[in-house]
């Protein structure tokens, strides 16, 4: 299908989800439909649910935001269940500001932008319909209509609540228009778009001394004053402001604290009353989201301001740290890097990894507890597992610090640094230590990096490099290593073999010569000494594995080389210990023979078609190994 065949199809699909028809009829609509009625914070409460929820180690995951926004899964759980979701069930929490309070390219801005991107698409959906007073510029909810006394029958008829008055306008258009027949009106199906300011505004403050009140609760036509005659005649007047276009959906306020006291002010009504003050009217009754975003500095100064004090608690602070995930912060420059204009340039694999090690170390605060470090607790916050660490663990580090992820690198200045290596060098190529090398130059152009906290972060780019070289050295001995798998299989069958003999004190067959031999002792030891298992330990963890094995297949499961984290370790290392010596000298050798030479194409080729190198980066990587052995 091309693209005009695509675009006439959007416009009859726009056209079939049209609706109008008399307030009479929307009444039936609401008996079929009683969700239409729904309020601001449902809707968007219900679009989020309504994209799923899955459950994840007793934490709840929201798919709404899986794909814009990683590692703040804590961060929007309680964002949904301890604002979203009480507010649709209109407890008093729907009369707040909701200010999301962090770092600098936190996500605070992509939140709130989904948000507004979701309702768009979610009103076009059966779910997330909503429906207008036809004409009216706030797109009133049709129910004002409805008068005070009768609200109390209509909720015991249909099961909804009627909260708000009708406007001044549409009250003037009920007389003038419809003579007062209030079943008559026309109601008609609406889309929120910000572009068209229906139900989505956003307004961002500027000078106090030039920005009128008027950007937010509309102004005086003063060119119809002579038609109507009075100021106070609503048709003379234009609901254009942010207040008024948002009504029935989300109003952003960017940068709130940094706003004029008197724009604040007609906040504290609205969240309060649901009302605000417009022109000569009476309160004009609104339902709409405020949602507000500042950073942690602006926040303390607001509320360490005693005139501030009635709107401190009007406002639910939710704070929006940086992630903390490694593997999140990856994805979250995959997502930048696909955005822009570099997508096409290899980045070789870990090269990502390892600038998101830098930025999370740099997030981190340092663990009171003595026998933890920043690298272990960044690898127990990324979910891997740690000798001698449990979830409890996690959990008691997680206490240690309420303000962990509120300061260091922000993804925005990693992404910049990625990209100054990809024009700088004018390769099709860039590689950990290349970024590594960018990260620690930009860190003398960065406004807000102390001397003592530059020293701080070089130490970090030298914790990142650590990891690095230990990576690359594991995947080129991987590489080396034949049919890897294989090997390992072969090998761990063997210690297995002789474990067994050696916990049931019975001797083992010898396949060549059929006699019976005692258990490999040498070889036991030679894999076990891999991870630090000391001689006067080595029968207990035998018998684990013995243990373990029995245990699998009590369940019919069958033990295999990634059934124990521990012994799959120890069996890399010991195969990684027995290859070192070759791959020592086939990387740094300046005039390979023809044999090495061979070697070296078989591992290049291997690096390029099982784990995402291509040729520069592959041989890049051997270099770099080669040279790392050699020190």
């Amino acid at each position: 299908m091309d693209i005009l065949k695509k675009l006439e199809h959007y416009r009859e699909e726009e056209e079939k989800l049209r609706w109008e028809g008399t307030f009479g009829e929307y009444l039936e609509l609401l008996k079929e439909k009683p969700w239409v009625a729904q309020s601001a914070h449902s809707r968007v409460y219900n679009m989020i649910k309504d994209a799923g929820i899955e459950e994840v180690d007793g934490k709840k995951k929201y798919q709404f935001f899986s794909n814009q926004l990683f590692g703040l899964e804590a961060a929007l759980e309680k964002l949904v269940e301890e604002y979203f979701h009480p507010s649709a069930k209109r407890l008093d929490v729907r009369k707040r500001v909701l200010l999301l309070m962090g770092p600098v390219s936190g996500g605070k801005s992509t939140l709130v932008t989904m948000l507004k991107r979701g309702l768009e698409a979610y009103t076009r959906t059966e779910n997330g319909a909503i429906y207008a007073i036809k004409g009216c510029p706030m797109h009133e909810d049709p129910l004002h209509l409805i008068p005070n006394h009768l609200r109390d029958d209509f909720y015991k008829e249909y099961g909804i609540r009627v909260e708000g008055n009708l406007s001044p306008l549409n009250m003037l258009r009920l007389e003038e228009e419809y003579g007062g027949r209030i079943e008559d009106v026309i109601v008609q199906r609406i889309f929120f778009s910000e572009d068209r300011r229906v139900g989505i505004g956003t307004f961002s403050p500027s000078d106090p001394k030039s920005q009128d009140i008027a950007d937010l609760t509309g102004s005086i036509d003063f060119s119809t004053i002579a038609e109507y005659g009075s100021e106070s005649d609503p048709r003379a007047y234009r609901f254009d402001g942010e207040l008024n276009k948002a009504n029935r959906g989300l109003m952003e306020f960017q940068e709130m604290l940094k706003c004029d006291e008197k724009f604040l002010w007609h906040l504290l009504s609205l969240t309060q009353e649901g009302n605000f003050k417009a022109g000569r009217f009476a309160l004009i009754s609104a339902d709409e989201l405020i949602v507000a975003h500042t950073n942690e500095t602006e926040y303390r100064s607001f509320i360490s301001n005693k005139k501030n004090e009635a709107l401190h608690s009007r406002i639910i602070v939710m704070p929006v740290p940086y992630n903390l995930k490694v593997s999140q912060e990856e994805k979250i420059y995959e997502k930048m890097i696909n955005e822009s204009d570099v997508a096409e340039v290899h980045i070789a694999p870990h090269t990502l990894k390892i600038a998101a090690m830098f930025s999370i170390l740099t997030r981190l605060k340092e663990p009171k507890r003595g026998d933890i470090d920043l690298i272990k607790k960044m690898r127990l916050y990324d979910g891997e597992s740690v000798e001698g660490f449990n979830s409890a663990d996690i959990d008691e580090l997680k206490k240690e610090f309420q303000e962990e992820g509120m300061s260091g690198i922000d993804p925005r200045y990693v992404i910049n640094r990625i990209s100054s290596t990809i024009i700088r060098k004018e390769i099709s190529s860039i590689n950990a230590l290349d970024v590594l090398r960018s990260l620690k130059e930009g860190l003398d152009q960065h406004p807000s990096i102390t001397s003592e906290l530059k020293e701080k972060y070089l130490n970090f780019i030298s914790l990142a490099r650590k990891e690095y070289d230990e990576i690359a050295k594991k995947e080129v001995q991987k590489a080396f290593v034949y049919s890897y798998e294989e090997s390992a299989k072969t090998l761990m069958d063997n210690y297995l073999d002789n474990v067994e003999a050696y916990c049931n004190k019975a001797k083992l067959h010898d396949p060549l010569t059929g006699e019976e031999i005692n258990p490999d002792e040498k070889l036991m030891r030679s894999i076990e000494e891999q991870i630090g298992i000391s001689e006067n330990a080595k029968k207990a963890f035998r018998e684990e594995i013995l243990i373990r094995i029995s245990a699998y297949a009590r369940k019919g499961r069958r033990f295999d080389y990634n059934s124990h984290d521990r012994l799959r370790e120890a069996i890399q290392k010991k195969l990684f210990a027995d290859l070192k010596d070759v791959v020592k000298i086939t990387t740094s050798s300046k005039t390979p023979d023809e044999q090495q030479l061979k070697k070296i194409n078989e591992v290049v080729a291997r690096l390029i078609d099982e784990h995402g190198y291509n040729s520069t980066s592959a041989n890049d990587l051997l270099r770099y190994v080669g040279s790392l052995l050699n020190r």
